[in-house]
């Protein structure tokens, strides 16, 4: 069975592209490698034992698209992880993140609503939720007005899927809210590898602690929360790629009643910038260079997820603890500095 993964060369898509790999899944790749790099695919490879295939290819040209869906009729499932996702770059350019994340997702279930049959998982963010009004949060969880154009492309790509699927009972799609992805594969064949400067903060981290840059910035330690810096929940990469197999093995076997779900995933647990810090200094035993500075616009407080849903109807959890997804982040860091 073949399934279409846009984005499968970063983070988390060059993670779940190993999971459906394993599980036995034809994949092929769509990336512009505007934030990675085909040697990705080395990587996969090295792991599974399968390169799977590979399109670059810029979603944004519709033509490029609609040509691809017609070489590839037999895919059946896609898994939507391009976009352009950094807070802050969002809010200096905001029709950057308009074009990059919504024209995109247009495209693609445009084509997916002419099969007879398809099943679509969008890479959505806990950021469709703001500032929370409640820890933790469930889905039902009012969404607010976003606090980015990032997050904002969130929370209209759900809409989108929700009215396409109203209309289109072909379609079968599942929103999975992401809290913070973090780590690297147990192999160190893939990992996180932000081109430029990292806009997340274990990369940074990782990076600071290894000599590439020279200091962290905390940004903000004013916040309501225990020790005054903002509150994430972080989640190791290969769990949330389980997440996304086993969502999509739901969707394939229909067994939802409804065509459009959404689901959280996270650890269910938050920890501050301050406890991430200390958490990469445990498992690497160096002390982090990193100073205060002023809040970064566009960021809440704190978000941790109530993750019963998917434990109960994906019968999904995370497994990995914090430092155990930090030493892995590490690990990788080290390799590819030595490279």
């Amino acid at each position: 069975m073949k399934i279409l993964v846009t984005g499968g060369l970063g983070f988390i898509g060059s993670h779940t592209v190993v999971e459906l790999q394993n599980e036995g899944f034809e994949v092929v790749i769509i990336d512009d490698c505007s934030n990675s790099t085909e040697k990705v695919l080395d990587g996969i490879s090295a792991i599974t034992g399968t390169t799977p295939l590979f399109e670059k290819l810029d979603l944004k040209e519709k033509d490029k698209v609609s040509d691809f869906f017609k070489r590839h009729q037999d895919v059946q499932g896609v898994i939507h992880f391009a976009a352009s996702k950094a807070v802050g770059e969002s809010v200096e350019k905001p029709l950057l993140y308009y074009e990059n994340n919504i024209g995109t997702l247009v495209y693609l279930l445009k084509e997916l609503s002419q099969k007879n049959k398809a099943s679509f998982i969008f890479s959505s963010s806990c950021t469709v939720y703001g500032q929370a009004d409640e820890m933790p949060i469930t889905e039902n969880a009012p969404v607010k007005v976003a606090e980015s154009p990032y997050g904002n492309t969130k929370q209209m790509g759900e809409e989108i899927i929700a009215d396409t699927c109203r209309v289109a009972p072909n379609l079968n799609a599942i929103a999975l809210r992401y809290f913070n992805p973090m780590g690297a594969h147990p192999s160190t064949e893939i990992g996180e590898l932000p081109i430029g400067v990292p806009q997340n903060l274990v990369p940074f981290i990782t990076q600071t602690g290894v000599g590439i840059r020279k200091e962290l910035s905390v940004f903000g330690d004013d916040y309501p929360t225990p020790d005054g810096t903002a509150v994430r929940d972080y989640i190791y990469v290969v769990d949330l790629a389980k997440a996304h197999v086993i969502a999509l093995k739901r969707l394939l076997n229909q067994k939802n009643s409804d065509n459009f779900e959404v689901f959280n995933v996270g650890t269910g647990k938050g920890s501050s910038v301050l406890e991430v810090i200390q958490s990469f200094e445990k498992v690497s035993g160096k002390k982090l260079n990193y100073k205060i500075v002023n809040r970064r616009a566009g960021d809440i407080t704190s978000a941790y997820a109530d993750t019963t849903k998917a434990n109960q109807i994906l019968g999904w959890r995370s497994e990995y603890t914090l430092d155990q997804a930090m030493k892995s982040a590490w690990d990788w860091e080290q390799k590819i500095k030595g490279q």
